[in-house]
């Protein structure tokens, strides 16, 4: 008989070498540096901001990283509204044909543009080789309507009834002059691709009211001019982890791609599946640690819980003959713009936190007169009919609404000139958008634009000045809700942005 003792076998790979050291590493991080940094954190702070003190969290032996940190701070102060929609307009309407009214154009029409107003600013490719710039005035009609007595285009009667329930802005800028980084701008902050839009960071920021149903959804109109393409990207994550980012919604079969069981498959085996899946995850992260894989399961539950929640949510059916005729004829078609405005609200009643509402089709270099009035003909009726509808069931006082497009348009003719038919170019010096609901002012106007709708003249508001006010409405601070990507800490307005307090209620 051996008497060599035999060590017990050992299966070892490199790989699995390597999980280890990543996973002892990772712990002994987690153990001592984490818990380092929270008792310094507590030494200058006394109380996190659970009420709980930093220091036995840290003894506790707490992985709370600093974003979870920021998280639970949110709401940083008491927020006048739950949701928002955002009726976006891609394309630039033309606020000169809307709500920038300017009587003192009429007796120019033709004339040039003079110099002392456009102050050499910069012109697109479109309209720099032009030899004069024609000035053209509005050929539609303003009149004042409510209380407020606002000027609003003949084009807009159904806004018209709702304008004491508008707060006005007039003097929106950017400096984002062609479409693609000008609308990436207002979606994201940033008019380069690759940062998260306002949605996710919502989302990222305040979580979800109804775990059953995403906390950002996007519908996008089916009956609508495709002038400018629309991207996903506009509704992405970013850096964000991927949960945050927006969930198309469309007319059709398939509400939601790829939510449906494949063939053969039954609700018993996608649960059976994303239960042994979700075991293969944990053993993931658990290996690498990567919060990815966490968002991933989510995801997967999340879209389990979808199959009972969406196509309720999706159906129409349950809608009056009244609910139809105040949104318009084209509410009964699935897809467009009307019947997206009656999906939001549904979306807004199961407590859905952000609802982005994408109509293309405002892009009128030429043909302008014609193109406005389809555009309003879609836009008008339904929009207005959302604002009704929200404060008939009392969703008005706690939703924030806001309507507009990622740039304006020129006071000048671009190319042809007729007095029935003519185009406007980009203008991104001065644009119209409105809000309506909880947060804001009703019945008001702010900003002023000058005689030529071409200059900011009075309280200006920038982009980043309109993201920081939404997220002030939202009752989150915008310089201290960010995240870190690549060793910089983000943010939605970057490092710029102030609240425009004049606005709010």
């Amino acid at each position: 008989m051996s008497d060599h003792h035999h060590e017990p076998f050992k299966f070892t790979t490199p790989e699995l070498d390597q999980i280890k050291k990543k996973w002892d590493r990772r712990n002994f991080l987690t153990k001592t540096s984490l818990g380092i940094g929270a008792v310094a954190l507590g030494s200058l702070i006394g109380k996190n901001l659970l009420g709980k003190a930093a220091g036995s969290m840290a003894a506790e032996g707490s992985a709370a990283s600093l974003e979870e940190e920021i998280l639970r701070a949110i709401p940083h102060f008491a927020p006048k509204a739950k949701r928002v929609v955002y009726l976006f307009m891609s394309g630039g309407p033309s606020q000169i044909e809307t709500f920038d009214y300017k009587p003192k154009l009429v007796d120019m029409f033709g004339q040039a543009l003079p110099d002392s107003v456009r102050q050499g600013q910069r012109l697109t490719s479109m309209s720099s080789n032009q030899s004069i710039l024609p000035i053209v005035p509005s050929i539609y009609k303003f009149n004042q309507h409510g209380q407020s007595q606002t000027w609003i285009s003949e084009m807009l009667p159904h806004t018209a009834e709702v304008v004491d329930d508008l707060c006005i802005i007039k003097s929106i800028h950017s400096e984002a002059i062609n479409h693609d980084p000008a609308i990436t701008f207002f979606q994201t902050g940033n008019q380069l691709p690759g940062r998260a839009s306002i949605g996710s960071w919502v989302s990222y920021g305040l979580g979800s009211d109804n775990k059953n149903l995403p906390s950002f959804i996007v519908l996008v109109s089916k009956n609508a001019s495709k002038d400018q393409p629309l991207y996903s990207r506009l509704w992405g994550n970013g850096f964000l982890p991927t949960e945050h980012q927006g969930v198309q919604f469309r007319s059709g079969k398939d509400p939601v791609l790829f939510l449906d069981n494949p063939e053969g498959y039954d609700g018993t085996d996608r649960k059976e599946m994303l239960d042994y899946l979700s075991k293969l995850s944990t053993l993931q992260n658990d290996a690498y640690g990567d919060p990815e894989v966490d968002a991933r399961i989510a995801q997967y539950e999340m879209a389990f819980r979808m199959q009972t929640s969406i196509p309720e949510v999706m159906s129409t059916a349950d809608e009056t003959d009244e609910v139809f005729d105040l949104y318009g004829p084209d509410s009964r078609d699935p897809g467009s713009y009307a019947s997206n405005c009656i999906l939001a609200r549904k979306l807004l009643e199961k407590d859905v936190k952000f609802v982005q509402l994408y109509h293309q089709g405002w892009d009128h270099h030429g043909g302008l007169p014609q193109g406005m009035a389809k555009q309003c003909k879609d836009t008008d009726q339904p929009t207005a009919a959302f604002i009704k509808d929200l404060k008939r069931r009392g969703l008005l006082e706690d939703t924030l609404v806001i309507w507009g497009g990622e740039f304006g348009r020129t006071v000048y003719s671009q190319g042809k000139l007729k007095p029935d038919d003519y185009g406007r170019d980009h203008h991104p010096r001065c644009f119209t958008m409105w809000m309506a609901g909880a947060g804001v002012k009703p019945g008001i106007s702010y900003g002023e634009t000058d005689d030529f709708s071409y200059n900011v003249v009075k309280d200006p508001v920038h982009v980043h000045d309109f993201h920081a006010t939404l997220l002030h409405i939202l009752g989150v601070d915008h310089e201290r809700l960010t995240y870190k990507f690549q060793g910089r800490r983000f943010r939605l307005t970057d490092v710029e942005g102030k609240v425009v307090r004049e606005i709010l209620s």
